[in-house]
């Protein structure tokens, strides 16, 4: 665990620095997240602006275009502030927040004060609307009320742009969850029910002293054959047999930063050598999807100008193009906020329209149903760098026969 808090506070203090050199690129004086009660449900960017321990009382969190760091906190919030280390000026209140944030805005004067809310992206959303109106409050009959702007950008490029040490992270979580995979892949047999197999594999999860990617109803979520249900369903009584596909959707939370991996099997029928040439068809297909889309990824590149690479290959080869982006950040969490690799729908607002930056870490996920004999995906995990992409662990280029 010191080990652990030893790595998040570093990673603070890159954030941090990083959200000073993001407001002066976009022109903001002052960046505000303003919380409560974070056991309770606080602002995802919590995490990296401050840390795993929570806020009490009303505070508020401040980031200058300048690179000053302020908290404005409860009073018995404020030692732990203080040990924390990331703020240099820490104001402990007692009955009212309103005075210290109004007085700080004074000797400040933004012209323009970022806080977070989001039309777009959910992890740029942590404001409630009942806390904004509080803000709102706070600031009427102030020259700050007309000042408010949505801090999405600082907060999309924040969670974006992984330092060097969220990427090694984010590979550390890989190769744990590759690790898991081998064994699995060893480990499930015609017969077994895709509940044994995933069973399997969260006890790997446990015994490595690791957390699940996201919720552990459906992680992993496991496709025995072309009768199990598609999507975020988690393990059914579906039994695998042979001459079936056994698809993975799966990841693991290490040291707080997650991996998302997709894996697919081939289980001979009697009497097989290889996988039949609709299956053969199918992996290839998506496998060249993946390399594709990969080998366009480089900064300045759309979201949506990669997801059109893997799509055109899939719908190409004869399958309907897939319900979902070919891809999506990951980070501290599975999703990870910010831009997709995804087509121009009106679920994915803006986002597709985010250009890539070097320290992206996308997953690049395209799929498709092989009728007869199951689902099929595979989904790798990648670092955009100032050339191009990275693997974050080996990519499965073969159809793995058991």
């Amino acid at each position: 665990m010191q080990e652990h808090g030893g790595k998040m506070s570093k990673i603070v203090q890159e954030k941090l620095i990083q959200a000073g050199r993001i407001l002066q690129e976009l022109g903001i004086d002052l960046w505000l997240t303003f919380v409560r009660e974070t056991a309770a449900g606080g602002d995802p960017v919590i995490p990296l602006i401050y840390g795993d321990r929570d806020l009490t009382w009303q505070s508020a969190l401040i980031v200058t275009r300048g690179g000053e760091r302020i908290a404005i906190v409860g009073r018995f919030d404020a030692e732990a502030v203080r040990l924390a280390g990331h703020y240099e000026t820490i104001i402990p209140y007692d009955q009212a927040l309103r005075p210290e944030l109004l007085a700080v805005l004074r000797r400040l004067d933004p012209a323009r004060i970022a806080v977070n809310y989001s039309a777009d992206d959910v992890l740029a959303d942590g404001l409630s609307h009942g806390l904004y109106r509080v803000l709102e409050g706070y600031l009427e009959a102030t020259p700050y009320a007309d000042r408010l702007v949505s801090a999405e950008d600082i907060i999309g490029r924040l969670r974006a742009r992984k330092t060097p040490s969220e990427v090694e992270l984010v590979r550390a979580a890989v190769e744990a969850t590759l690790e898991i995979y081998e064994q699995t892949f060893d480990f499930a047999r015609p017969g077994m029910t895709e509940n044994e197999i995933g069973a399997f594999m969260q006890a790997q999860v446990r015994e490595r002293g690791l957390a699940f990617a996201w919720e552990a109803g459906h992680c992993p979520t496991v496709n025995a054959g072309p009768d199990s249900p598609v999507g975020h369903v988690g393990t059914t009584g579906q039994k695998l047999e042979r001459g079936r596909l056994l698809h993975f959707d799966f990841g693991v939370r290490k040291a707080g930063y997650c991996s998302d991996i997709q894996r697919v099997v081939y289980f001979l029928a009697h009497g097989e050598t290889d996988a039949p040439a609709a299956v053969r068809h199918a992996f290839e297909t998506v496998l060249r999807a993946v390399q594709a889309a990969v080998a366009v990824m480089k900064p300045g590149v759309k979201g949506k100008e990669v997801d059109a690479v893997a799509r055109g290959i899939v719908t190409a080869a004869g399958f309907p193009e897939f319900k979902h982006a070919t891809g999506h950040h990951v980070g501290r969490l599975a999703h990870d906020g910010a831009g997709v690799l995804g087509p121009e729908w009106e679920r994915y607002g803006d986002t597709p329209n985010r250009r890539l930056e070097a320290g992206h870490v996308y997953t690049v996920e395209p799929t498709l149903f092989v009728p007869g004999y199951g689902f099929l995906g595979l989904e790798e995990d990648v670092a955009v760098t100032e050339t191009g992409t990275e693997y974050l662990g080996p990519p499965q280029t073969d159809l793995i026969l058991r």
